[in-house]
């Protein structure tokens, strides 16, 4: 059991997790991810880890609650347990010294950016993280992501903070105006295919933080697999970080949506038993 030291909502169905996982946070590095287990009878499912505190034991984890687990997940409070947390999973993003970086996170997708602009910032790159949300509320870790030394472009669809727009235009005018060395990307599907769109013209190196349906996170169960340039591989051993210029993302938008309508059976089945308990 992993005892929960923090959780609090920092958007609307996002919670940030504080959770006690020594060997994990001795371990882990950028870009890497780990598999939990809500209960013992719960589904696995891959989050990404955001920060590591190796002297405390602590990982930091940001969940959306999207489906039955995440919501599930979101209940929990400070002082309850997870049933299991396995890890660090995955190959550490590859941080070196490229000079300007830009590193764009959409919605959630930006908690999975965040360990990514900490790195790239300590190892002496100049960062700028271009973040976006639906709206004001959805723009998330901007006061942390500024706290490494990154320069932040805030995006939101609705225009209500920040930039208005995607998050692809503001990366154009950092690309039109800086000498741009990489770019990575992790958010929604759409939002990497575009980064990868406007990135391919300049032959800038593009790296995407990729989020296939996973289940045992050791390349046994084939469910993470992904092509990337006409090969297939496993996101979970041989990413989650993949060229997104090689990436097939029609591909993973279709295998992703593959258990939608169960996904959506369990979540109304869940939200209707929670509406018995508060009556």
């Amino acid at each position: 059991m992993y005892r929960i030291i923090e959780s609090n909502f920092i958007a609307p169905e996002v919670k940030q997790f504080e959770v006690e996982a020594p060997r994990v946070a001795e371990h882990w590095q950028a870009g890497q991810f780990i598999i939990l287990r809500v209960d013992d009878d719960g589904e696995r499912i891959p989050l990404t880890v955001a920060a590591a505190d190796r002297d405390s034991g602590v990982i930091t984890l940001f969940v959306q609650g999207i489906g039955k687990t995440t919501r599930l997940l979101n209940r929990k409070k400070s002082g309850d347990f997870i049933a299991d947390v396995a890890g660090p999973l995955g190959k550490p993003s590859e941080i070196e010294r490229y000079g300007t970086a830009v590193v764009v996170g959409g919605g959630v997708g930006t908690a999975i950016a965040y360990p990514v602009v900490a790195a790239l910032s300590a190892a002496g790159n100049r960062v700028i993280a271009i973040v976006g949300g639906r709206s004001s509320e959805y723009v998330l870790l901007e006061p942390e992501l500024e706290a490494t030394g990154a320069e932040v472009v805030a995006c939101t669809d609705d225009g209500s903070y920040g930039r208005p727009g995607f998050v692809t235009e503001a990366l154009k005018d950092v690309i039109s105006s800086r000498d741009v060395s990489i770019v990575f990307a992790a958010g929604p599907v759409p939002m990497m295919k575009a980064v990868a769109d406007v990135t391919r013209p300049h032959e800038i190196k593009t790296i995407a933080s990729l989020n296939p349906i996973m289940v045992d996170g050791t390349g046994m169960c084939g469910g993470c697999r992904v092509d990337v340039g006409g090969n297939t591989l496993f996101a979970c051993v041989d990413g989650p970080e993949f060229d997104a210029h090689l990436v097939d993302f029609p591909l993973l938008a279709r295998r992703n949506q593959a258990y939608h309508d169960i996904e959506q059976r369990r979540l109304e089945d869940f939200e209707a038993e929670c509406r018995v308990e508060a009556s």
